[in-house]
């Protein structure tokens, strides 16, 4: 398994740090209080405020696995699942691609700390009889052994890790070799209309409206402000490729509002943890 022994960011790595956490472990705490306070009008602000266009976003980044998905003996994980949408987005694409709903399939894994999005991704799995199990792990620790899955994905989660670099380090751990990684996440345009645009809602029409709805302004005060720190396409593929992953590929959607980062790890590891 490719991965680092010794740190190659400074000691205060990049990382999700809402206001007033001042650490690693404040952070985390704060990130999974939070959600778990929204979680009751999470889907439902999700597709307000994107004008349910969230949906094909999760469709496109699961399309992107289609060859994985396709595997009836494909063990998959998707990280951060919240409220497991784009868990259940990849389970149509599989279904699409298999054309049989009655055809044996290993369940996808749906991980989260908050316990009560969990809650609401297995109640939709099992209203929509979903191939779906949901376990409660924290993304920086997950509770599963080397070299197990075969795709891992999160949807706008990675971004609220404390250690963005560790949160790598643990999906490189958890994949098999020649295992894939989708990180689907919001991204700010640099230039242009659209990059104003981008920055009036993100930062003015997004907080009020999910606050109001929501009953908690400060989470929607966190996700532009954590969008706005998270680091640039070209940052976060640099740092997937000094961990050890190979094929980097970005696709930008929504004038590049909104990013894919895939890649994969190779067959076989080199013995200073670099890619062949």
């Amino acid at each position: 398994m490719p991965i680092m022994t010794t740190p190659i960011f400074p000691p205060q790595a990049p990382g999700s740090r809402p206001k007033g956490a001042r650490s690693e472990r404040e952070a985390s705490a704060h990130v999974k209080k939070m959600f778990s306070r929204i979680a009751p009008r999470y889907d439902f602000l999700n597709h307000l405020l994107s004008l349910s266009v969230d949906r094909i976003w999760r469709r496109r980044a699961a399309s992107k696995f289609q060859r994985v998905l396709r595997r009836t003996n494909a063990r998959i994980l998707d990280l951060c699942c919240g409220t497991g949408d784009l868990t259940f987005a990849m389970e149509r694409v599989r279904m699409k691609a298999l054309r049989d709903r009655g055809a044996y399939r290993i369940p996808m894994v749906g991980s989260d700390f908050a316990q009560p999005m969990l809650d609401r991704a297995r109640e939709k799995g099992r209203r929509h009889h979903r191939a779906a199990v949901f376990v409660a792990s924290d993304a920086l620790r997950l509770p599963f052994p080397d070299a197990c899955f075969d795709l891992v994905t999160t949807a706008f989660g990675f971004r609220n890790l404390a250690n963005y670099e560790n949160g790598l380090r643990e999906i490189a751990r958890v994949l098999k070799p020649d295992g894939q990684v989708g990180i689907l996440e919001f991204s700010e345009p640099k230039g242009g209309p659209m990059a104003s645009l981008f920055r009036l809602y993100f930062r003015h029409v997004l907080p009020n409206v999910g606050g109001i709805i929501s009953g908690s302004k400060d989470a929607y005060r966190y996700l532009p402000a954590s969008v706005a720190k998270f680091p640039s396409r070209t940052e976060l593929a640099t740092m997937m490729k000094k961990l050890g992953f190979i094929d980097v590929r970005i696709y930008s959607w929504n004038f590049g509002c909104v990013v894919l980062h895939s890649a994969r790890m190779p067959e076989q590891a080199s013995e200073n943890g670099e890619n062949n």
